[in-house]
Formats: C-alpha cells, structure tokens, sequence
C-alpha cells in the first residue's frame, strides 16, 4: 500500500514537473517568435556578426564557470551568466542580444550533455531573463556611465534577470527535488545576495571599460575567474561547515535505547544530511530483522523485510558493521531518483554517520534485551514455574488494585481459596511427577472455567485461588465459585490412569479494612470452615471467625484500663409491670478510653474473661457496685445490687473471700449483694463450682440466673442450685414473642416453671408497651428496657421519680403478685452486664 502510494506520488510529481517545464518552454518560443519577427528590420554585417559570435561565447562561457551544489538526484549552479546576460542586452539590439543568450545557453547544456528536458529548460529559462533585461533597458534607456545615478537603468536590469532566474528555476527545482520553495530560496541566500552584488559590480564595470577602452575588458576575465574562485570557496566551506554540523546533531540524536527511535532518527536526519530522496535502514541485530524506509517529511514503510528492490545505480550501500568484532548487523541505503555521485567529503560524513548508527543499533538491542530479561523476571517472579499461573506475588498485587478503586466501582472483590482434598496420597502412591501433573492439569481447567475478569493463581503446593475483581453482587461470589469446583468432577488422566480430584473452598468478599491480607485470611478461615464440615464452598460467616483482632488490641490495652480504673458502671432501673414504679436496677460496665473514648463492652468483656485480669476486673466492680448500694440505701432506696459473676470465677476459691472482704470494706452484708450466672459447661461439670457458690450462700448472696433459655441455661441448673431466687427470660424471647408462637411459648413455660419454684421472673429488652402488656398477660411481673428507661449514672439512678410508666390498670382492680423472694425487701437488684438491655 506504501509502494503503491509513493509511485502514484512520484507519477504525479512528474507530470506536474513537465506541465511546468512545458509552460517555460512555451513562453520562450514565443519571445523567440517576437524577437525573430524584430529581426527582420535589424542588418546584420560582418562586424555585428562578429559581436554576435563574441556574445555567444562570452554566455557559453559564463554559463560554464558556476559553482554547483546537489539537492538530492538534481544539481543546482550559481554562474556568471547574468553578466553576459546584461552585457549582451547593452551592447546589441533586443534580437540578436536575445537570439545570443539562447544560442550560449544552448551551446552550455550540449556541451555538460545535459538531459533533453534540462537543455529545453536551461536555454528557455535564459531567453526569458535576457527578454525581460533588455524590455527593462528599452523603457529606461542605456546612459553612459558618469555618475551613480546612471547605473540605475542597469541596476533594474539585472534585478530583472535575477528576479525572472528565481521565479522560473526555484518552482521547478522545489518540484524536482521534492523540497519546499522555501528551503530552496533560503538556501545560502547571504552569500547569493554577495555573489549578486559583485557580479552586478563586474557588469558596471565591463560596461564602463566597453564604453571607454573596449580592449580593457581583457583585464575582467581575471578577476571575474578570482572573484569566482572566492565564491566556490566559501560556498564549499558552508556546505562542509553545515554538514559536520548536521553529523553532529544526528549523531547526538541516536542518544535513545528505543530501536524504533533509533531507526526514525536515522531516516529522517540521514535524509537532510545528504540529501537524499529516500533513506532505507535495514537491520537484522539478534536474529530480529526489521525495515524503515522515509525521508525528512514522513516514515513510508517501517516492518519486517519486504524485498522491495533497488537500483545499485541510484543507490548508495553502506554495510553497518560492528567495529569490535567486524560483524554486519544491517545496511544504510540512499536512494536517489537519478544517477548521483558523491563527492569524497560526503563519503567520508556517510561513513562517520553509518558508524554511529551501528553503535546506536546495538545499544538499542542491547536495551531491548535487558527489557526482555527483566520482563522474564518480573514474569518468573510473579507466576508459578510448574502452572505458569499468577503467584501469590501477583495476586497481592491485583488484589489490592481491585480493593483500592472499590470506592468508585458498583461492584465488589471476592476472592476464592482452593485446597485439594488427599492430594499427599497422589504424591506418596504416584509419585510427584504424577501430581504435578495432576496440578497443570486442575490449574489449565480453573483458567478456562474462571473466565477473563478473574485472576487464578496458584498460591504453593495444592492450593489455589481465584480473584474476582468486581462481583455485582456478594451472592454471586458462592455461585461462581460453586460452577468453578464444578469442573474439577471430571476425573484427571495421569498415564492412562483416571484420578478422581475433590477440593475444599471459601470465599469472602472485600472487607472494610484490613486490604488483602484481611482478605486472604477470611477466605482462608472459609476454606477450613468447608474441610471440616465436609462442604465443597463455604462462605466467610463472622461468626466461625476465632481470631478477633480487635479483641487483640483492646487486649493490649486492659493492663493499663484495670491498673488507672478507667471502668466504671452505669445502671438501668427494673420496673414493676403493672405499675411501672421501680424495683431496682441493673449494673452495667462502661470503659471510657482516654484516647479512644467509649469501648463497646462486647469488645473487652470476653477479652478479660480469657486473660489474667478476671480477678482485678471482678474486685474492681465489686468494689464500684458495693459503693453505689451503700449510698443509695443512705438515701432510702432498699435495694441489693447484682454483679455479673463469669463461669470462670466460679472456678476460683478465692472467690468467696473476696466477696466477703469488699462487703465488709463498704459496711454491707450478703443481703446486700446479687451475683447473676450464666450457666456454662463448667457449671454443670465441676464439683469446684457447687462449693463456692456453697460458700456465696453462706455469705447471705443471692443468686439470679441470667440468659434464661439460651446457651447451656436449662431446667437441669435450678436442681443443683437451690439458692437461686431469680430467673431472667432472655432478649432474643421477647423480641420475637409478638411474632412467633414459639417464642411466646417459652416465655409463658418460663413463668409458670418459676411460679411453681417461687421464683422472681425480669423480663430484658423491653423495648415497646404492646411487649409490656404481653408478659404482663402471660404472668411475668417485672421487666427492664429502653421503654422504662436507658443505663445511667449512679448520681442520675438516685434522682428516678416514683413511677416509669403509667399503671396498666387502676389500683385495686387486680391482685398484684410478690416481685421479691426475701422478706423484707421492697425492690430487687440489679447486676453488671456486657450489653445494653
């Protein structure tokens, strides 16, 4: 298509090229036909004859001495033709001054056996400028020279050649060289315009000796040959001045480590260096052979070889060849559009130039291939040897790619984790060939079946995964990854042997925090979750998550929150249904952080439970609880308080003293004191336990079995526990009784169960008064909420007015039943809890 392209230019240019030199030629005849009609007027004898012949020789000799310059295939000549030019117009009439020119200029172009176009041309484009310097002196007139004001005329004459010369030759040698008008006209334009002005001081000066001593014009042959010389000189000495500078610059082009910069430099320097018309670099460096063929203006052609022939006439080769080792490694190529010799100075710069595009190529490919290697690298170093898969490098990567613009997608990550089941019993009975065989084989079906938004890795060993880096939605997660384990059925044939292969797999989508190492640990946590329940996929629940790393750090931090007594306790009054005047109050431990502020008690609870700081904790609240019952029954309130005791310090014999020492520190007595447990397996399997709460009893506690009906709470508790005096029905009942049959169904036995055991029943998490009016019906008398009121401070819980909530109904239109279980006591207690009720 390039080749195509360039012909169709090239054919084009040519005929716009014989147009223009048509339209010169035209133009010359008929100035010919003009002048040839004028001539029938002038005599010609044998002296005028004479000065003819005289003229002819002195153009052909003007037009012979030139100084010549190549643009590209064609060569472009200053001379002193326009001295003959104007000398002619002087001293002859227009027709023989003419028909002189054209008979010189003819004689010129057969003697350098010129083409037939550039003779036409050269002899037309003379004729021209000779007809226009002699209708210039026709209007003007020719003075004897005296006085600068007499050279005027002449002076506009030779303008008049110069101006026609550059409007009739630049058009056609920009057109034949394929260079802008310009670039043509700029070309070493200081120095022409010098060389014009001496040649046009030669004129005046041969006109001047012609008019007063013709024989003096011998005397303008030596200097017009000294005056040439000095031109050819300094011309030359430009042009060698400008091309070591133009080597220069493009040898300092090839600075680049890109091949095809490299190549493009070369093309397109290389042709403004020799002017050329087409520039060709052909390398074949490391076995990688690659063509770019151009000139300044564009690249033609730039690809593997296309044997595009060429014509070792109009083309000069110069063999790129290594110096360390005299190795070829291409060809630098000059293409002209006709027949060009170059001169020893232009040898020499191609071979400089050809020299430090060898070096610049092998630097080049030298680069390419430390790209190449560091690219193999990189690629070893993110993907798997034995799968060729992405390793767990490169899904690090992606997957915190996928995790940080998850913000600005409208999907979500999910990444899958693969392990397969017995693959160790493939290995010892096969062998590891086998079971690497095995591995390509499951690593080729997970890429095929995962599809191309999704990244399939393989982490070591038998253990894979899978990253999707935007899900529509989370439940799509488990169902690709249940169609992805799906293609793992098909057995693998490992020599002729079909080897069935199961997998175990979890999934967990992006977290909020945490990136992809939180990621890859709950999709790890999900894997196991799957191997021991027996299950192909299972999705990450935050309840099978064991490791809490929250509760790590708030760990941390509990030495230091126990050492300054940074908790504290707030308290939530407990109602009388019926009449909603309060009977007591439930205890609640707060951590208020000096830098974190408020702890969520589900963060630090269960992490003190599990540490050393049970016992300090539990000294501490007591001594927090013991203080708050001791001033409100200075104030009247005749109210025991209730400390949530763990299952873990129903294993500690010291429990008891304890117990006893912070009662005797505040003035109270076991009266005084609820503990409220949650009955564990612990409770249920340990003899230590039924002492100490033996020796509570003993102490005058009571006791209040908290989260009735969940966990390990059950009927076979209150036998072994006799001193037990309240039971509190559960959050998660009262939630769900106006809604579920079942739910009210264990609240309404509950109740029953404790009438017949003469046991308190609270109901927790009272949250609306349709709820309220429920347990009242079913014969729950007591309960606590955020529909009585919220956890307070001590100082707040001492100010409570006489009544929470309007009476159900009037006074003495029901029989109230007891909401205590000792003598004496007008209201119960309350107790330290982990949440809010």
């Amino acid at each position: 298509m390039g080749s195509a392209s360039a012909t169709h230019d090239e054919t084009e240019t040519d005929r716009a090229l014989s147009r223009l030199v048509g339209l010169v030629v035209v133009t010359a005849s008929v100035v010919l036909g003009y002048m040839g009609f004028r001539f029938i007027g002038e005599s010609l004898d044998t002296k005028r004859a004479l000065i003819v012949a005289a003229l002819v020789m002195l153009v052909t000799v003007s037009s012979l001495t030139s100084v010549r310059v190549r643009v590209r295939s064609t060569m472009v000549g200053t001379s002193w033709t326009e001295v003959a030019i104007l000398v002619s117009v002087v001293v002859v009439p227009e027709p023989f001054a003419v028909a002189s020119v054209f008979a010189g200029s003819l004689i010129t172009k057969l003697i350098r056996r010129t083409q037939p176009m550039k003779v036409a041309f050269g002899a037309a484009k003379d004729t021209i400028t000779s007809f226009c310097a002699a209708m210039v002196l026709a209007a003007t007139g020719m003075p004897d020279i005296k006085a600068p004001r007499d050279l005027i005329p002449y002076a506009l004459a030779f303008l008049a050649i110069m101006v026609a010369d550059d409007l009739i030759s630049i058009p056609v040698v920009a057109l034949a060289t394929r260079t802008s008008i310009r670039e043509i006209f700029s070309s070493d334009l200081d120095i022409r315009l010098l060389f014009n002005l001496v040649r046009f001081a030669i004129s005046v000066l041969a006109l001047f000796v012609l008019q007063r001593e013709p024989l003096l014009v011998i005397a303008i042959a030596p200097l017009a040959l000294s005056l040439h010389l000095t031109y050819q000189g300094r011309t030359r000495a430009r042009a060698e001045r400008m091309a070591w500078q133009q080597l220069a610059e493009s040898t300092d082009s090839f600075n680049s480590v890109h091949m095809e910069t490299v190549l493009n430099t070369a093309v397109n320097k290389g042709s403004r260096l020799f002017s050329a018309d087409q520039i060709e670099v052909e390398t074949w460096v490391d076995g990688a052979n690659l063509v770019i063929r151009g000139n300044s203006k564009e690249i033609a052609y730039l690809g593997p070889p296309d044997r595009k022939g060429y014509d070792p006439t109009t083309t000069a080769i110069v063999p790129l060849i290594v110096d360390a080792d005299g190795s070829r490694i291409g060809e630098l190529r000059l293409r002209f559009r006709a027949p060009v010799k170059l001169s020893e100075r232009e040898q020499f710069t191609l071979r400089a130039f050809a020299g430090a595009l060898c070096t610049a190529i092998r630097n080049a490919a030298s680069f390419t291939q430390l790209g190449v290697l560091a690219d193999k690298h990189e690629h070893d170093a993110m993907h798997d040897p034995l799968t060729g898969l992405p390793n767990r490098r490169l899904l690090a990567v992606e997957a915190a790619s996928a995790l940080e613009g998850r913000e600005e997608k409208s999907g979500i990550p999910a990444l899958l984790l693969l392990d397969l089941n017995h693959f160790k019993d493939i290995n010892d009975a096969l062998g590891h060939s086998a079971g690497d065989q095995v591995l390509v084989a499951i690593a080729s079906r997970l890429r095929a079946a995962a599809g191309g938004d999704a990244l399939v890795t393989r982490l070591g060993g038998d253990e894979f995964a899978v990253l999707y880096r935007d899900l529509p939605a989370p439940a799509l997660a488990m169902h690709r990854s249940a169609a992805l384990l799906a293609v793992l059925r098909e057995p693998v044939e490992v020599d002729g042997m079909p080897l069935t292969v199961s997998a175990s797999a979890g999934v967990a989508t992006a977290p909020t925090i945490g990136g992809f190492v939180e990621l890859m640990r709950r999709a790890d946590i999900a894997m196991y979750q799957a191997k021991r329940t027996r299950s192909p996929v299972t999705a990450y629940e935050p309840e099978s998550d064991t490791a809490d790393r929250a509760g790590l750090t708030v760990a941390g931090m509990l030495p230091r929150a126990v050492a300054e007594k940074e908790f504290t306790l707030e308290f939530q009054p407990i109602v009388n249904l019926i009449d909603g005047k309060p009977i007591g109050a439930e205890a609640l431990a707060r951590w208020q952080h000096p830098d974190r502020g408020s702890v969520d008690p589900r963060s630090f609870l269960d992490p003190i439970e599990k540490s050393g700081l049970l016992t300090a904790f539990t000294d501490a609240v007591l001594d927090q609880a013991l203080d708050a019952a001791k001033q409100w029954k200075e104030a009247g309130f005749n109210w025991p308080v209730a400390v949530n005791i763990s299952p873990r310090s129903l294993l500690d014999r010291r429990l008891p003293l304890l117990v006893s020492a912070r009662l005797s520190d505040h003035g109270l007595t076991g009266a005084d004191l609820m503990l409220e447990i949650t009955e564990a397996q612990t409770l249920s399997q340990l003899d230590i336990v039924d002492k100490v709460l033996a020796e509570l009893r003993e102490l005058g506690c009571a006791l209040a079995l908290d989260d009735f009906g969940t966990g390990f709470s059950s009927i076979s508790v209150l036998p072994r526990v006799p001193m037990i005096q309240e039971i509190k029905i559960d959050r998660s009942f009262v939630n769900e009784m106006e809604h579920t049959p079942k739910a009210a169904a264990v609240v309404r036995g509950t109740v029953e169960l404790a009438r017949g055991l003469e046991l308190l029943v609270v109901a927790e998490g009272v949250e609306r008064e349709s709820q309220r009016r429920m347990l009242w019906e079913l014969g729950c008398t007591a309960g606590q909420g955020h529909l009585f009121a919220k956890p307070m401070p001590l100082s707040k819980i001492m100010r409570l007015p006489a009544t929470l909530a309007e009476p159900l109904h009037d006074p003495g239109s029901v029989v109230q039943m007891p909401t205590q279980r000792r003598p004496g006591r007008s209201a119960r207690p309350g107790r330290v809890s982990d949440s809010n009720p």
